[in-house]
């Protein structure tokens, strides 16, 4: 079984909603989300980032978004800031049970590829610490120190909403990703903080601006953990050919997120039969990036699955229909892990 390593989750996001049944959840799958121990060992899941993301606040009366989401034309309202007091509490649960899932043995939380490679080779899961969002940092940045002492390998400005450093893509169908202003003075001192740490950073959910100033700032390869072709989804969240040009010329890397809002011609969000959308989108970006800077990003216990996929525990049946399409083993090993080894090792400097 070849075996993945995945750009995107937000399983912690599960935990912390159910802290109480944490160890079913995790440890013997309870059979609801889309990941578990068991079903990552069925699926040949070997590792990925483990994303820490603030839930926004439902407001009373708030749009039904899975409806709305499936009826396109499309445009959600972007949701409040939410300040760096309300969401630290938040942030440190998360990484809590992160830290308790590597006490069980079952998973480690690495800082570098040589753990990432020590824990695959172990048969531990190899998790990496994310931020979607920086809301749990202040403009002075102690927390984003604090938080790299605590395993954050990875952080996103922003998720769709505003913040202290910049300004996140409303879901919006069909729409481009240049929805507003660029990054925020503090967001212009963060970047260069996280280069100096060697903490990625991630343009997913980033509008266009944003993703320009990262591009002229940063120092390290461009990347977006959970994005796909604008030029196939016409969604805001998507990349246009031109980042997507930006980040081939850096070195960086996308991973292909899975969700059907993002895959889906038409911007619809439920479930679809079929692999063509998916390998619409793999051959445009590997057709634009090169076969070595894309990867997988699924999304998974965060967004709507294809039908063919489903859960984790579907990702041989992808990989199947990859041979299928014509992807030899060299490039689906590149698309599963190796490319993104390789550009962790250019971000992080080993």
């Amino acid at each position: 079984m070849i075996p993945v390593i995945d750009g995107h989750n937000d399983f912690l996001l599960r935990l912390l909603l159910a802290p109480e049944r944490r160890e079913t959840i995790w440890l013997k799958g309870d059979g609801t989300g889309q990941l578990d121990l068991p079903r990552m060992k069925a699926g040949g899941f070997a590792g990925g980032f483990f994303a820490v993301y603030v839930p926004s606040p439902t407001a009373s009366g708030a749009s039904d978004y899975d409806a709305v989401m499936d009826a396109p034309p499309y445009d959600l309202p972007l949701p409040d800031p939410i300040d760096a007091h309300a969401a630290q509490p938040i942030a440190a649960a998360m990484i809590g049970h992160l830290m308790w899932m590597e006490r069980t043995g079952t998973l480690t939380v690495c800082r570098c590829v040589s753990e990432l490679r020590d824990a695959m080779d172990d048969g531990r899961i190899a998790a990496i610490l994310h931020f979607e969002g920086a809301e749990a940092i202040g403009t002075d940045l102690d927390a984003l120190h604090l938080w790299h002492a605590a395993g954050l390998r990875s952080l996103g400005p922003v998720w769709s909403r505003p913040t202290l450093f910049g300004h996140g893509v409303p879901f919006r169908f069909p729409g481009s990703p240049d929805t507003g202003p660029g990054l925020t003075d503090a967001g212009k001192v963060l970047v260069s903080e996280c280069n100096r740490l060697r903490i990625m950073v991630d343009l997913s959910h980033l509008n266009e601006k944003g993703f320009e100033d990262v591009a002229n700032i940063s120092d390290a390869p461009l990347v977006a953990t959970h994005s796909n072709a604008h030029a196939v989804t016409p969604s805001t969240r998507n990349l246009t050919d031109r980042q997507l040009d930006a980040i081939r010329a850096s070195n960086g890397l996308v991973g292909l997120n899975f969700a059907t809002v993002f895959l889906s011609p038409d911007g619809r969000k439920s479930p679809f039969k079929g692999w063509e959308p998916i390998l619409r989108h793999l051959d445009h970006l590997i057709d634009r990036l090169g076969e070595d800077r894309v990867g997988f990003g699924s999304d998974f216990d965060g967004a709507t699955m294809p039908e063919e996929i489903g859960d984790v525990a579907g990702l041989p049946r992808l990989i199947d229909a990859l041979r299928k399409h014509g992807y030899d083993d060299a490039l689906i090993e590149k698309l599963a892990y190796r490319n993104w080894l390789a550009v962790l090792e250019r971000v992080w400097g080993e």
